[in-house]
């Protein structure tokens, strides 16, 4: 009889703790029993996972010892608060907040770039990172692997789901709204987001620029496990529902052909190249990304303005691989150091 393992995914109810459940559920991921937690607001409602129907326990007064795995995704004051509870009691927690991915004892891993980092975690705790480092990453570890990349400079387009189940409302209840003649009121972003775009993700840091752009360029550097690569980010919120996009220009430490770049990528694992160049011959979030696991990449072509430039349009789902894939792949990654 294959073993099993007893997992709780905590934050089940939300947009990612819910799809972390249908991902387990599709990966057949090996569950003995499963605990779907989340706040007293949610206790004693019912989600499904599978077939099955299972009741929402009480993050609060929920016993976590005898839990192998913990996926979290709740927001950093509870992962705060709960993982290191979680961890003590034996579990090997998974967090996908931001609260502990720049702490030195704690790996930030994905799965298909540094798999390796995920055996070395003191604190029983693993990191999930950002959904828009996570995508960058698996497009760009082969070329740093290959000639070292000297400086990124990205801009991202970032659908509303990664803001929450409330801003994905606000866009619908928007959208109609103005579809009808009628304002348009901002409530989950600072202005409209229907038919708009907004340079601003997260709080605004002394420099300028805000913690979503700041998060790319620390955790790019942790996962690559490089300290000197230069990152210069401008993060935008865009008026789609599911699925990240990122405009990424880089400047590679030796030279690397357009024809070579498509190598490396066709070969790394979790990425699929739509590099055609004809109208509709490239990866968008509605037409790719959407309700799938890979990171797409596509309009390849060499930087005219550097001699050992090349840039790149860099497409995936935000909840999906950008979060809850990610979380169970790390999973499994757990559970196989012991089979």
């Amino acid at each position: 009889m294959s073993k099993t393992y007893t997992v709780a995914v905590v934050g089940a109810t939300g947009a990612v703790g819910e799809t972390m459940l249908k991902v387990l559920a599709e990966r057949q991921f090996p569950i003995g029993k499963l605990h779907v937690l989340a706040s007293e607001r949610s206790a004693g409602s019912k989600i499904d996972f599978g077939a099955r129907q299972l009741v929402v326990e009480n993050l609060a007064t929920f016993d976590p010892t005898g839990v192998d795995i913990a996926l979290f995704s709740a927001g950093g004051a509870v992962s705060k608060e709960y993982a290191p509870k979680f961890a003590a009691a034996g579990a090997v927690v998974i967090d996908n907040s931001s609260s502990f991915r720049g702490d030195a004892d704690v790996p930030l891993v994905v799965s298909e770039v540094n798999p390796e980092a995920a055996k070395n975690r003191p604190r029983g705790i693993i990191a999930n990172p950002n959904c828009s480092t996570m995508q960058l990453m698996v497009a760009l570890a082969p070329i740093h692997r290959a000639v070292g990349i000297e400086r990124i400079n990205i801009a991202t387009y970032q659908s509303v789901s990664g803001t929450g189940v409330k801003a994905m409302e606000e866009l619908g209840r928007q959208t109609a709204a103005l579809l009808n003649f009628q304002d348009a009121k901002p409530e989950v972003y600072p202005v409209q987001i229907a038919f708009n775009v907004i340079p601003h993700g997260g709080d605004f840091l002394d420099n300028g620029y805000t913690t979503e752009e700041w998060k790319l360029v620390t955790e790019t550097r942790k996962i690559l496990g490089d300290d000197s690569i230069l990152v210069n980010a401008t993060v935008v919120r865009v008026p789609v529902f599911y699925g990240h996009s990122e405009a990424v220009h880089i400047e590679t430490r030796e030279k690397l052909s357009v024809d070579k770049a498509r190598e490396l990528l066709a070969a790394q694992p979790g990425l699929v190249l739509v590099d055609e160049r004809k109208a509709g011959g490239y990866p968008t979030p509605v037409t790719h990304a959407s309700g799938n696991d890979p990171v797409y990449v596509g309009r390849l072509r060499e930087d005219v303005s550097h001699p050992r430039g090349l840039d790149m349009w860099v497409v995936a789902d935000n909840i999906r691989k950008g979060a809850a894939t990610n979380a169970v792949q790390l999973a499994e990654l757990v559970i196989a150091e012991t089979a």
